[in-house]
């Protein structure tokens, strides 16, 4: 009934970025999440600079970050062997 109250103080954009992460994790797109992370940290920071989040939001967005980028550590396709490599 009261949705719309849980969805006060979140910037619709850092939480659409999110999404997309979420969903390139859930996809093993490990290039596109890097990329939206990347994006993530760069428009907190633009945001935050500007004066644009509450401080509990942003305190919020950088937690949230901070998991990402532990999520996504060593999360790349360089370390990725082909599967039809023999000589592993």
């Amino acid at each position: 009934m009261f949705d719309f109250i849980k969805d006060i103080g979140k910037n619709k954009e850092l939480e659409n970025i999110m999404a997309e992460i979420d969903s390139n994790l859930s996809n093993n797109y490990k290039d596109a999440a890097h990329e939206a992370l990347n994006l993530l940290e760069q428009r907190l920071s633009e945001l935050t600079n500007e004066g644009r989040l509450k401080e509990k939001a942003r305190k919020e967005y950088e937690t949230k970050l901070a998991s990402y980028q532990e999520t996504l550590k060593g999360f790349s396709h360089k370390d990725q062997k082909p599967y039809w490599d023999s000589k592993s």
